[in-house]
This record gives C-alpha cells, structure tokens and sequence, in this order.
C-alpha cells in the first residue's frame, strides 16, 4: 500500500512537471502569435496609410496639372488675340504662314530623310553581297 501512495505521489509530480512544461511552450509559441498577429496588423496600418499618401499625391498632381494646363490655355489665347488685334494686315499673316510652311519643308529637305530600302541600288545589282563596302574593305577581308 505505501508503494502505491509513493508510485501515485510520484505519478502526481511527473505530472506537474510535464503540465507545467506544456504550458511554458504553449504559452511562448502563443506570445509569439499575438506579437505576430500584432506585427502584421501595424504594417496593414502602415500600407493604408501609405495607399492614401499615393492616392492623395496623385489626386494634387491632376489638380495642379489642370490649373498649368488652364494657364496655359489662357496665355496661348491671351497671345492670339494680341496679336489678332495688334496685327490687322492680312498680306502680313499670309506672308508669316507661307514662310514657316517654308521653313518647314526646308528642315524635311536638310535632314534629307529617305525611307530604308530593302534592296540593293541596279548598279550593283540586287541583294548585291558588295552593297555598302569600300572597295579597301573587300581587299582587307580577302
């Protein structure tokens, strides 16, 4: 009988022990849940606030740019009247719109602009291996 009260003490305390271990780690891993959870629920904070400051940036910067762009608008209309108004001789505005469409085919003449070919030019004949050397650069190359 002594023997079966010391094994059941003995159980009693093994007991104890283990329960008090379990506890421990059950209570760290969730302590370190919640501060996970806690962790997690400032940075969401965070994007919102940060989500805002985007969307409010960019709702600013169409504002200011419809106020630049009315600013705009207002000064080319300003000038035109101006000069609408200050300007009255039709040969003179015939003559300033003949010398810029002018001015404008003689930039496109200068830059001597011509479309890619997908061909070789007929003196050295089609798909011509040679188009486009120098005659010392074939020599170099032989």
């Amino acid at each position: 009988m002594t023997n079966l009260i010391l094994a059941a003490i003995a159980a009693l305390i093994v007991g104890i022990v283990i329960g008090a271990f379990v506890g421990r780690s059950g209570r760290g891993s969730s302590l370190r849940q919640r501060r996970s959870e806690q962790q997690t629920e400032e940075l969401r904070n965070e994007y919102t606030r940060y989500q805002a400051q985007v969307n409010e940036h960019f709702m600013e910067s169409a504002h200011l740019l419809r106020r630049f762009n009315d600013a705009y608008r207002d000064v080319n209309q300003h000038m035109a009247r101006g000069a609408n108004r200050l300007s009255n001789d039709e040969e003179l505005r015939a003559e300033l719109a003949e010398e810029t469409s002018r001015k404008r085919l003689e930039e496109v003449s200068e830059e001597g602009a011509e479309p890619p070919r997908d061909y070789a030019p007929k003196t050295s004949g089609t798909l011509s291996e040679d188009f486009g050397l120098n005659k010392g650069d074939k020599t170099a190359e032989a």
